[in-house]
């Protein structure tokens, strides 16, 4: 298994010292969630027009682009047309990266209840895998917001067979919501293709507090270990969430944090 990192948790660097640090700390890649003050990536000049040269800087580095995560929510009726224009911009983006990744949520179920959610997810899915080039990519749903059980997130599996649609597994999430490893694996395994990693600690009476890899009360070892089971070959990312909770540790420290805990697990 390889190693990546989202740059949610180093939205003070630049595309220069995502680079540099990420070979610098270990990595294999970098999954691109955010430069700077922009969120979406494909908005930016470095990954259109100047996508070829990014790519060169990346595979000079000795690194790859294992994902482009995206902010698109395909239960959300209303974002329909938004969810088309981001998905269009993104596989442009992801091919000339050389990414075949794309992250997208369910988002919050609108008024027409969970399955009338999953039926408007399933409209949205197909449409953008109709789109040029959609299906030689990945689009991994998270398990996030309210499509975060394994039930939930096989009211649109089911749905949708195509290989192409897969399952972006955030284990903080679903240990969260009740799941073990074991459960959600037996559950999801089959349609997993990627990851995320961050750990956590309960305070009583506060809610849960991230810290570091390994210092928490995440089974993410048990995780791991039910990954490598399943023959899951594919990326561990960590996923630093420093964009949205400053308090949280610079990336100089988080980052070289997570390989220090994963990589001899990876090896494995």
């Amino acid at each position: 298994m390889k190693l990546s990192f989202t740059t949610l948790g180093c939205p003070q660097w630049d595309l220069d010292t995502i680079i540099r640090r990420a070979a610098e700390y270990g990595y294999d890649a970098v999954d691109f969630r955010g430069v700077g003050e922009t969120l979406d990536v494909t908005t930016l000049p470095a990954f259109t027009t100047g996508a070829p040269a990014l790519k060169r800087k990346v595979t000079d580095a000795g690194l790859a682009v294992s994902g482009i995560s995206s902010s698109i929510q395909v239960c959300h009726a209303a974002k329909r047309a938004a969810n088309l224009d981001e998905a269009r911009r993104t596989i442009a983006v992801a091919k000339a990266l050389d990414c075949r990744n794309v992250r997208i949520f369910g988002g919050k179920i609108d008024p027409v209840g969970r399955a009338g959610a999953a039926a408007t997810g399933r409209e949205c899915i197909e449409a953008i895998l109709a789109l040029d080039g959609a299906r030689e990519l990945h689009w991994l749903f998270e398990t996030h917001d309210d499509w975060i059980r394994s039930a939930d997130c096989q009211l649109l599996l089911d749905r949708i067979p195509n290989p192409a649609f897969r399952i972006l597994w955030d284990i903080e999430h679903t240990v969260r919501a009740g799941e073990t490893p074991a459960t959600t694996y037996a559950a999801l395994g089959h349609r997993i293709g990627y990851t995320h990693f961050k750990d956590a600690v309960l305070d009583p009476g506060k809610g849960w507090r991230y810290v570091l890899p390994g210092a928490g009360q995440m089974p993410l070892v048990e995780a791991v270990r039910v990954l490598q089971t399943g023959g899951y070959d594919g990326y561990l990312v960590f996923e630093h969430e420093k964009r949205w909770i400053p308090s949280l540790p610079d990336p100089e420290v988080a980052f070289p944090s997570f390989v220090k805990w994963a990589r001899p697990l990876a090896r494995v």
